[in-house]
C-alpha cells in the first residue's frame, strides 16, 4: 500500500530522526511550529495555548517509547495520507497544544494514549493549520486516510426509510463495504449554526460524523427456534465521536427489543449498557433519523485477491484559460453551451453487456494559512456522454448523455454508475466558466477500459496529408434499429456494420427479434465525400453468418433530412434488389470538422 510514498514538504522522517539522535535533542518542526499560525488560519487566539511534549508515546514499530532505551526517542513521528493520487509522509515533532494542562483539540479518554492528538497534528500540517480542521469534509477525510474513493448518499433525498426495495439494496451494499474494510459513516444534517450539535429527543447529535463500526443481520429469537425460522433483522452498529451520548430508541443499550435476541447472539454483538458512545439501531431507523450516509471503499486493484479486482485509470489534469476557443480548457458546466466543450474530455470504453463504473474527480487540495487565508474548493463536477464507437478526437456537439454528477465545492465528486457496452466520454468541469485549477480523476471499471485524455479537435495534419489526402467532411450515422428482417423460428440475432473508406463500426448482437433496437453510431472523417456509405445487417449464426442486407448512404452536407427509413437491398453491384427488412438511420455530415 505505502510502497511508494513522497516525502512531504521534503522532509525526510529517517534523516531527520538521525541527526536529532546524533545531536541529542528532540524534535522541533521548522514547517509547523509552535504557533498560533499553526492553530488558525483567522481571527484572534482564544486561551493562551501552551504546546506540551506527551510523557508516554505510542507503541508502534520503531516510534515506540522505549523505557530501557529513552535515548533513543526524538521527540519525532511520521504518518502517511493519501494526497492528491499519492501517498506523502508528513513528518511532526511532539509538541501538543495544551490549555490548563488538557489537550485542547482530539484526544483520548486514556490520559496517557497519545496516538489520536498526533494524526491530528500531523493532518492539520497537511491542511495549513487545526483551524482547517474545523467542520471539514468527512467524504474527504476518509480518502486522505485511506486511498479510497468516497460515496455519499443522501438518505432523504433518496426516500430509504420508506422505500424498502432501495433500503434494502443499500444495506447490501453497506454490508459489502464493510465486509471488505472499507470505512462508512452516518451523520444528521446541520442546517444553521444553531443546529450543530444540537442533541435531538432520540439522543442523536446533529452535525457530527457517527462511525458505524458493525454491520449485522442479527437472528431474532431464542434457541432452536431461532434456528430453524431464521428470521434476521438488518441491524447498524455506530459511535457517537464524543465517546458518550447514545441512542435511546429501539434497540439502544437497555431498551426491550434485546429480548428477542437469544443471549448468545447478544454477547456475539458485544452489546453493553454503558454510555461509551457505542448503540445499535435498525437500519431502518437509521435511514429514518440520519440524513448522509459516507460510504468509503477501498479499492481493490490485486490479481491475488479473492475479492473482486477493479482495473483503475488515474489521469491528472488541469482546467486552464485560453484566448483561443480551441485551446480553452475551462468551459464551466452544461449551463454554458457556447463554453462547455471547451473542457478536458476523456475517453474509456465499457467492454461488457453491462459494467458497474465508479468514478471519483478530486481537485488538488488547498492549504488553510494565515498569510494566504482559508483555502476555497471549487465547485466542481462532471457529466458522462455515450459516444460513437470509433471516436478518437474530442467532442464539440451534445449527444446522449449517460450519467451526470452533483456539483459542488467539495474536494472529491463520486458517481457510481452501471453502463451498457459502449464507448463514454468524460467531460469534468467548473461550475463556472475561468475558473483554473488542476484535478485527478480516477476511474475503476471490472476490465481495463482504455481510459485516455482527448487531446485533438480534429485528424492531424502531417506530411503525408498532401500526398494522402486530407478529410473534406465530418459525418455521424447512428443507426436506430430495423424492422421486417428475414425471420428464423427463434428469430433473428443481428448486428450492424457501419462502413465507410476502410473504417468500420459494428454493434452488438441483438438476439431472437426481427425488430432490433441497434442504438449504435459511429463518427467518420471522409476524404472523397462523394463516396457512399454502407451500413450492412447480417445474422449471426454458428459456422457462418448470414448476410439480410444493406443499404448505402450519400451523406452530403447539404442533406436537410437527418432521418432515414431505408430498405434493405442485396450486393447485386449492378442491380440491386430489395430484401425483406427496413433500417432507421440518422445522419449529420458537415464540411466544419469540428462540427460534430
Amino acid at each position: 500500500m505505502f510502497s511508494c510514498v513522497k516525502p512531504y514538504e521534503n522532509q525526510n522522517y529517517s534523516a531527520l530522526k538521525r541527526a536529532c539522535l546524533r545531536r541529542k535533542v528532540l524534535f522541533e518542526d521548522p514547517n509547523f511550529p509552535a504557533t498560533d499560525d499553526s492553530l488558525y488560519y483567522k481571527g484572534s487566539p482564544g486561551p493562551t495555548v501552551r504546546w506540551k511534549r506527551p510523557k508516554v508515546i505510542p507503541d508502534w514499530k520503531e516510534q515506540e517509547w522505549d523505557p530501557e532505551k529513552p535515548n533513543a526517542y526524538a521527540g519525532i513521528f511520521h504518518f502517511h495520507f493519501w494526497r492528491f493520487g499519492e501517498w506523502v509522509d508528513v513528518v511532526i515533532d511532539d509538541r501538543l497544544p495544551t490549555v490548563n494542562n488538557q489537550l485542547i483539540y482530539c484526544h483520548s479518554s486514556s490520559r496517557n494514549e497519545f496516538w489520536c492528538a498526533l494524526v491530528e497534528k500531523a493532518y492539520a500540517k497537511l491542511a495549513g493549520c487545526y483551524q482547517a480542521l474545523d467542520g471539514g469534509n468527512t467524504a474527504d477525510a476518509l480518502v486522505d486516510f485511506t486511498g479510497g474513493v468516497s460515496e455519499p448518499i443522501d438518505l432523504t433525498e433518496g426516500d430509504f426509510a420508506n422505500d424498502e426495495a432501495k433500503r434494502n439494496q443499500l444495506f447490501e451494499r453497506v454490508l459489502k463495504v464493510h465486509s471488505r474494510g472499507g470505512l462508512i459513516s452516518a451523520s444528521i444534517k446541520a442546517v444553521t449554526a444553531a443546529d450543530m450539535e444540537a442533541r435531538l429527543a432520540c439522543g442523536l447529535v446533529k452535525g457530527h460524523a457517527y462511525a458505524i463500526t458493525d454491520v449485522r443481520k442479527v437472528r431474532l429469537g431464542h434457541g432452536l427456534l431461532a434456528f430453524f425460522k431464521s428470521e434476521k433483522l438488518d441491524m447498524i452498529r455506530l459511535r457517537n465521536p464524543w465517546g458518550e451520548r447514545e441512542w435511546n430508541g429501539p434497540w439502544s443499550d437497555t431498551s426491550e427489543e434485546w429480548q428477542k435476541v437469544s443471549k448468545s447472539e447478544r454477547e456475539k454483538l458485544g452489546v453493553t449498557v454503558q454510555d461509551d458512545g457505542e448503540f445499535w439501531m435498525t437500519f431502518e431507523d437509521l435511514c429514518r433519523y440520519f440524513t448522509d450516509i459516507i460510504k468509503c471503499r477501498l479499492i481493490n486493484t490485486s490479481y491475488l485477491s479473492i475479492h473482486k479486482t477493479w482495473e483503475e485509470a488515474r489521469l491528472r489534469g488541469a482546467w486552464t484559460r485560453h484566448e483561443d476557443p480551441l485551446q480553452n480548457r475551462s468551459g464551466g458546466c452544461i449551463n454554458h453551451k457556447d463554453s462547455f466543450f471547451q473542457n478536458p474530455q476523456y475517453i474509456f470504453d465499457v467492454k461488457k453487456p453491462e459494467d458497474e463504473v465508479l468514478i471519483s474527480i478530486q481537485q488538488r487540495p488547498k492549504q488553510s494559512t494565515r498569510r494566504d487565508g482559508k483555502g476555497e474548493n471549487l465547485a466542481i463536477g462532471f457529466d458522462i456522454y455515450k459516444v460513437e464507437e470509433n471516436r478518437q478526437y474530442r467532442m464539440h456537439s451534445l449527444q446522449h448523455r449517460a450519467a451526470s454528477s452533483i456539483y459542488i465545492n467539495s474536494r472529491s465528486v463520486f458517481l457510481r454508475t452501471e453502463q451498457p457496452e459502449g464507448r463514454y466520454v468524460i467531460i469534468p468541469t467548473t461550475f463556472e466558466p475561468g475558473h483554473t485549477g488542476e484535478f485527478l480523476l480516477r476511474v475503476f471499471t471490472d476490465v481495463p477500459s482504455n481510459c485516455r485524455e482527448l487531446r485533438l479537435d480534429e485528424p492531424p495534419r502531417t506530411c503525408w496529408s498532401s500526398l494522402c489526402g486530407y478529410p473534406q467532411q465530418v459525418t455521424q450515422v447512428h443507426v436506430l434499429g430495423a424492422a421486417g428482417l428475414k425471420d428464423s423460428p427463434t428469430g433473428a440475432n443481428s448486428y450492424v456494420i457501419i462502413k465507410c473508406e476502410g473504417d468500420k463500426v459494428r454493434s452488438a448482437v441483438q438476439k431472437g427479434t426481427s425488430t432490433p433496437e441497434y442504438d449504435v453510431k459511429g463518427v467518420f472523417y471522409r476524404k472523397k465525400p462523394s463516396q457512399p456509405i454502407t451500413v450492412q445487417i447480417w445474422n449471426h449464426r454458428v459456422l457462418k453468418d448470414e448476410f439480410l442486407g444493406q443499404v448505402h448512404l450519400k451523406a452530403n452536407a447539404d442533406d436537410l433530412q437527418a432521418l432515414h427509413t431505408l430498405h434493405l437491398r442485396d450486393r447485386n453491384s449492378r442491380q440491386p434488389s430489395d430484401l425483406p427488412g427496413t433500417v432507421a438511420v440518422r445522419v449529420l455530415s458537415s464540411a466544419s470538422l469540428t462540427a460534430v
